[in-house]
């Protein structure tokens, strides 16, 4: 329902406002503790609780009437009297149709206090127990779910409010940003099976942009395929995976070297492809499939180094090889410990993943 106050109710409202005041000198006793300062001087504001205590029907009329005993009480500093007050009301008018904006204006009111967990507390109150209000054209549902995913950390929270905003608002957001962090709420679960799903989901929408993650969709996209393999190139051990490949190469033996070469992900590139905006498109496009890799090891009298390259580290390394059939003789092939953890056992072994065309300057 649109919150919108009629005119002539506002009008008609002014009118019984004035005539409150002549005759409203009298304490309200039940109503004197919220009203700031010293009585006299806040004749204003008790007529309007005067007026509320005479509205006996819950509706609009209501509505303008709390609304402006707020905007007074927030204008005065008194962010607890307004708690008190709007949370009592709504205890003691639970058929009140703007009960759920109210408490939207005692969540704000915590957040503003720097008290985030009853904040937390009355968003959700409203999610689970009050249907939606448009204020202003605009959805409270909505505004608790974003203010609730910038709140809360716990995963299974952040599952279940990523899941009704892409349901309830997807028009409103961007479904691609918010499946990429359903799913990061889903790996921080260890339920890897529904965060590779999400994941999909996500590769939908390649213009959506994941802030401070510019390559957001090529390493999905791999962690995806990687995922489907059967990762039978991985190997335990740095020493064995390159021994084995430089035997290979020394020997011409391409099933050997087929054995060893990643069945998802691997990629040619040069350096510097590496570091161009570009280099996700250039590595799908460049990368030898098995049949020319196969091809040049024939015709090519490769020479490998004895030693690995000196940025090799605990987690990547290098080994350089020269004299391939090839406009660029020079590869350096690239193993890197495999990242994994949906399973622990295929985590941290060792693949060949890619090359590196040319000298490394």
């Amino acid at each position: 329902m649109m919150l919108r106050a009629r005119s002539f109710r506002l009008a008609s409202l002014a009118g019984l406002l004035v005539a409150v005041l002549a005759f409203s000198a009298g304490c309200l006793k039940e109503y004197s503790f919220y009203i700031p300062g010293r009585l006299e001087e806040n004749r204003e504001t008790r007529a309007l609780f005067k007026l509320l205590r005479q509205e006996k029907e819950v509706g609009e009329n209501r509505f303008i009437l709390i609304q402006q005993i707020a905007n007074r009480l927030l204008a005065a500093g008194e962010k607890e009297k307004l708690l008190l007050f709007l949370t009592t009301y709504v205890g003691e008018y639970p058929s009140d149709p703007y009960n759920a904006y109210y408490l939207g204006i005692v969540a704000a009111t915590y957040l503003d206090m720097k008290a985030a967990p009853m904040a937390v507390h009355y968003y959700q109150r409203i999610l689970r127990n009050y249907p939606d209000l448009l204020i202003s054209g605009a959805s409270l549902h909505f505004r608790c779910l974003q203010e609730l995913l910038a709140l809360v950390q716990d995963p299974r929270d952040r599952i279940g409010y990523y899941k009704e905003l892409i349901s309830r608002f997807a028009d409103a957001i961007d479904p691609g940003i918010n499946y990429y962090y359903l799913a990061k709420a889903y790996e921080d679960i260890g339920d890897w099976e529904q965060a590779i799903r999400v994941y999909q989901k996500f590769l939908n929408y390649p213009e959506s942009v994941i802030p401070g993650f510019s390559r957001a969709h090529v390493k999905i996209r791999e962690l995806v395929e990687f995922y489907y393999s059967d990762k039978e190139w991985t190997v335990d051990n740095l020493e064995h995976l390159v021994s084995e490949v430089r035997e290979a190469l020394q020997t011409h033996n391409v099933r050997q070297l087929a054995r060893y070469r990643a069945e998802a992900n691997f990629f040619t590139m040069s350096w510097s492809q590496q570091d161009m905006a570009s280099g996700e498109e250039l590595e799908a496009s460049t990368s030898f499939d098995l049949g020319a890799l196969g091809a040049f090891l024939q015709s090519s009298r490769v020479i490998a180094d004895d030693q690995l390259d000196v940025y090799s580290n605990s987690g990547e390394a290098y080994l350089r090889t020269t004299n391939w059939n090839y406009r660029i003789p020079t590869w350096y092939l690239y193993f890197r410990r495999v990242n994994y953890p949906p399973d622990p056992e295929i985590n941290g072994r060792w693949e060949w993943a890619g090359i590196y065309l040319g000298e490394r300057f």
